[in-house]
C-alpha cells in the first residue's frame, strides 16, 4: 500500500507533492497500527470470557502499538488503586512501525520517472507529520481505555523513533552519502570528515562495533536458550498456568515470541557482569542471585538463575563478551591487513588500536542503547525496577571489548602479516594486477634511467600513490648501507662490485631479474600502447614519443651494423688521418 503514491496528474506542483508524502506517512501509520488491530480482534474474538468489548479490544490495539514506538502506558485499574506504569517495550513489535516509516520516507524521497519529486528535507518532514498525526489520534483514542498513555512520551520517544526512522529513509533514497558536516562545528571535525582515509576508518570502527554488539546479543540469546531448556519443566508450567482457552495460551505466546530480543538483551547484560535486575530487590549476575526476586509467572522469566551463589556453569557466560571482543577485533583487522594486500598497504599499529578502540567505544554505546530499551518498569512497587541497568552494562561492553579486543588485534595484525619462510625474497606481496604491473613496470624504467640507486623509482612510486617495493632492498640501498647499488651489467651479472671484491661476498647481494623477452618492451609495441592511451585521453596527452628503457635503446644500438658509424666516430677517425680544422678566414688547411 505505501509502495505506490496515490494518483496525482504527472504535472505535480509543490504543494501536490509534499501533500502526497504526507499521505504516504498516514499509510504507514495506518497499516501499522491495523495489522495490530486485526491480530487483537482476532483474539478478542476467539476468547470465550472477554473483558469488554470491541472498543476495548481496539483501545487494547491502538496502546500497544503506541507501546511499540516506545511510549509508556499506565494500568489505572489495579488492586492498590495507584496506578502501574508498563515501560518493558516488546523490541519485536518496534520493527514493524519502523520499517514502515522508513521505507514511507524512502519511497517519498526517491525520485520517479515523469514526475517530480520534493526535496529531502521536504519529503522528511511531510512523512513525519503525516505519522505523527494518526499517533496523536491514537493517544487521544487510548485516553479512556485500560492502557493509558504517559503524554510526555509522546514527544520522547515516540516522535524520535518516528523522526529517526524518517531520516533513515531519505538518507537511504540519496544513495547513504556522508555529507558534510554543518559550519557550525569545529573545524577540525569538517576536516577529518573530509578526508576519504578518515571515512574508511569510521567506516571500519562502525562495522566492527555492529559486529561486536551483535555477537554480544547473539551470545545472550544462547544463553537464555541454554536456560530455558535447563528449565523447560517450570517454563512448560507457567505457559499453561496463565491461560486455558488456546486464544488466551496464543495471546502468550505471541508476548513472550515479542519479549524475545529483549531476553537476549537481558543475557548479553548477565555475560558482561552487571546482570539485570528481577525487581527493587533482587540481581541476577554471574556471581549468583542476591536478594527476593518478585518474579512474575511468565515462561521466559524461567531462565533467570537460582537463588543463592553461582555455579561453574553461570561463570561460563563471562565466555559471551569476550567472544564478542575476538569477533569485533577480528572485523578491525580484516580492514586493517587484508588478505593478499601488500604489506606496505596495511595500517600501522597506532591506527590499528585507534580503530580498534573506536569500535570499542561504538560497542559499549550500542549495548548501553539496547539495554535501556530492554527493561523498565512494570510496576509501582517491588516491579518498579525490572531488566538490566544501561549505565552499568554499557561501561563493561566497552571494558570488555577494549581490554581484550585491542590486544587480540595488534597480535592477529602481526599473524596476518607474518612471513612465511622466504616468500619475502619471492616477492609475494609484490602487487597484483595491470595496474600495479605497470607501476611497477614505469618504476623499472625509472630506475634504469635514473642515477642507479633507486630514488627515481621509489619517487615514481609515491607519485602513483603505490607503496614503496620495501620488498627488494638493493634496489633503494644509499651508498654505505652495505647493499649493492646498480650499476654496470658486469655487477648484475656476478662481475667485480664497485668497492672491490665479488657481490657474492655482500650480505645484502641478490641477482638481477633478466629483463622480460616476451613482445610487451618491444619498440612497435609500445608505440601501439602509446598511440591507444593517446586516443582514449580525447586529446589531453600531449604530443611526445613514448618512452623507451635505456636498456631497450642500448639492445637496439647494438643490433645497428658494425660498419654503421656515428658522427662522434667520424670525426674522431678524420683527426685521426691527419686532417686539420679550418682556419680563421674559413678554407681548410693542406695537409
Amino acid at each position: 500500500m505505501t509502495e505506490r503514491s496515490p494518483m496525482l496528474p504527472p504535472e505535480r506542483t509543490r504543494t501536490l507533492v509534499l501533500a502526497s508524502a504526507f499521505l504516504r506517512g498516514v499509510a504507514a501509520a495506518g497499516l501499522g497500527l491495523g495489522s495490530l488491530a486485526v491480530l487483537v480482534t482476532v483474539l478478542w474474538i476467539g476468547s470465550p470470557y472477554p473483558d469488554s468489548g470491541p472498543g476495548g479490544a481496539l483501545r487494547a490495539a491502538a496502546a500497544v502499538w503506541l507501546l511499540a514506538h516506545g511510549a509508556e502506558l499506565v494500568r489505572p485499574d489495579t488492586l492498590s488503586g495507584v496506578p502501574a506504569p508498563v515501560g518493558v517495550v516488546p523490541l519485536l513489535l518496534v520493527a514493524g512501525p519502523v520499517w514502515l516509516a522508513h521505507r514511507a520516507a524512502r519511497d517519498a524521497a526517491e525520485s520517479e520517472e515523469g514526475r517530480r519529486r520534493p526535496s529531502q528535507a521536504g519529503a522528511f518532514c511531510a512523512v513525519a507529520a503525516g505519522y505523527l498525526l494518526v499517533a496523536a489520534g491514537a493517544a487521544a483514542y487510548v485516553r479512556d481505555g485500560s492502557l493509558r498513555v504517559v503524554p510526555d512520551t509522546l514527544a520522547f520517544p515516540v516522535a524520535l523513533v518516528v523522526a529517526g526512522a524518517a531520516a533513515a529513509g531519505v538518507w537511504t533514497a540519496a544513495g547513504r552519502p556522508f555529507g558534510t558536516m554543518p559550519s557550525w562545528s569545529p573545524l577540525v571535525l569538517q576536516e577529518a570528515v573530509a578526508r576519504t582515509l578518515f571515512r574508511n576508518r569510521a567506516e571500519a570502527a562502525c562495522r566492527a562495533a555492529a559486529v561486536g554488539t551483535a555477537v554480544l546479543v547473539g551470545g545472550g540469546a544462547l544463553l537464555v536458550a541454554v536456560a530455558l531448556g535447563r528449565n523447560a519443566a517450570a517454563a512448560q508450567e507457567s505457559f499453561l498456568t496463565l491461560s486455558g482457552d488456546w486464544s488466551g495460551r496464543l495471546a502468550v505466546l505471541l508476548l513472550a515470541v515479542s519479549l524475545v530480543p529483549n531476553a537476549a538483551l537481558w543475557g548479553a547484560a548477565y555475560g558482561l557482569g552487571p546482570g539485570f535486575a528481577l525487581g527493587t530487590g533482587a540481581t541476577a549476575t554471574p556471581l549468583g542471585l542476591t536478594g527476593t526476586p518478585a518474579v512474575p509467572p511468565f515462561p521466559l522469566l524461567a531462565a533467570a538463575p537460582d537463588q543463592g551463589p553461582a555455579t561453574p556453569l553461570n561463570w561460563a557466560a563471562l565466555a559471551v563478551p569476550a567472544v564478542a571482543a575476538l569477533a569485533l577485533a577480528w572485523c578491525a583487522v580484516r580492514r586493517a591487513a587484508p588478505a593478499g594486500a601488500p604489506r606496505a598497504q596495511a595500517w600501522s599499529p597506532r591506527e590499528t588500536a585507534l580503530v580498534t578502540g573506536l569500535a570499542a567505544l561504538g560497542c559499549g554505546a550500542g549495548t548501553a542503547l539496547l539495554t535501556a530499551v530492554a527493561g523498565g518498569p512494570l510496576g509501582s512497587g517491588a516491579l518498579a525496577a525490572f531488566g538490566p541497568v544501561w549505565w552499568l552494562a554499557g561501561p563493561a561492553a566497552l571494558a570488555w571489548t577494549a581490554v581484550i579486543g585491542v590486544p587480540a588485534a595488534l597480535l592477529l595484525r602481526l599473524w596476518r602479516l607474518r612471513e612465511r619462510g622466504w616468500a619475502w625474497r619471492r616477492g609475494a606481496d609484490a602487487p597484483e594486477g595491470a595496474e600495479d604491473a605497470q607501476v611497477v613496470e614505469d618504476a623499472e624504467d625509472v630506475r634504469e634511467e635514473g642515477d642507479g640507486n633507486g630514488a627515481d623509482a621509489d619517487a615514481a612510486a609515491e607519485d602513483t600513490g603505490k607503496p614503496r617495493r620495501w620488498w627488494a632492498p638493493w634496489r633503494t640501498g644509499a651508498p654505505g648501507d652495505g647493499t649493492v647499488k646498480e650499476g654496470p651489467a658486469g655487477s648484475a651479472a656476478g662481475g667485480p662490485a664497485p668497492g672491490g671484491g665479488t657481490p657474492e661476498d655482500d650480505p645484502g647481494f641478490e641477482p638481477y631479474d633478466f629483463l622480460p623477452t616476451d613482445p610487451w618492451h618491444e619498440k612497435e609495441t609500445r608505440e601501439a600502447r602509446w598511440a591507444s592511451l593517446k586516443r582514449g585521453s580525447g586529446g589531453l596527452m600531449a604530443e611526445f614519443p613514448a618512452r623507451i628503457p635505456a636498456a631497450l635503446r642500448s639492445e637496439e644500438t647494438s643490433e645497428q651494423p658494425t660498419d654503421a658509424k656515428p658522427a662522434d666516430a667520424k670525426s674522431t677517425d678524420a683527426e685521426g688521418a691527419g686532417a686539420k680544422p679550418a682556419d680563421a678566414d674559413g678554407r681548410g688547411a693542406t695537409p
